[in-house]
């Protein structure tokens, strides 16, 4: 008890120090370098481009609205959103949003073309005639370009049209992802399609 009270009595007597040295209120400081996309005084932050005209990033950087109004979509989107929008604006679909062909079945011979610029692409299949099952996705990649529905038989074909090699590859070596072993792995090598 004796101990305990001498502890307390000199903690209420020793100095306390300062949490910071000086206040905090100095040690902010502000940020005033000027990058090459930052608008100069009195020119606005983009320009209006047509669809055309677009070549660079800085060419999808909005102008934005007038000071006090709202803007619009064509005011404010940038980058991906704002190529989209010039290419609706001028009629073209950039990234080829259509449904796929559900005119005929896709077969060996004759299948369904997907365009894909990914190494791999995921596929709905809904049937033929169209919505006859509920949808079974199916996935194509450059490994395997074509795939069959295990309902209708609808047969899909990848049609790589990216890159030709990975300039982000640099040879690491890396392994894709593991692929479980199905029935379709153990048929003759004659047996696939070509």
């Amino acid at each position: 008890m004796f101990v305990q009270r001498s502890v307390f009595t000199l903690a209420r007597r020793a100095p306390v120090r300062a949490v910071a040295k000086r206040s905090f209120s100095t040690s902010f400081v502000r940020f005033e370098a000027k990058s090459k996309w930052d608008p100069q005084p009195g020119e606005s932050a983009g320009k209006m481009v047509s669809f055309e005209e677009a070549k660079t990033p800085s060419d999808l950087l909005a102008p934005g609205a007038k000071p006090g109004t709202v803007p619009t979509d064509l005011e404010q989107s940038t980058g991906l959103e704002r190529l989209e929008l010039l290419g609706k604006m001028q009629g073209i679909d950039i990234f080829d949003q259509k449904p796929l062909d559900a005119s005929r079945l896709g077969t060996i011979q004759d299948p369904i073309i997907v365009k894909s610029a990914g190494e791999e692409h995921y596929v709905g299949c809904t049937g033929y005639p169209a919505d006859s099952h509920t949808v079974i996705w199916l996935t194509v990649s450059k490994d395997r370009p074509i795939e069959r529905c295990s309902e209708c038989g609808n047969t899909i074909k990848m049609d790589y049209v990216g890159p030709k090699e990975d300039p982000h590859a640099h040879g690491h070596d890396h392994h894709g992802p593991y692929e479980p072993k199905t029935f379709a792995d153990h048929v003759k090598p004659e047996y696939w399609y070509r």
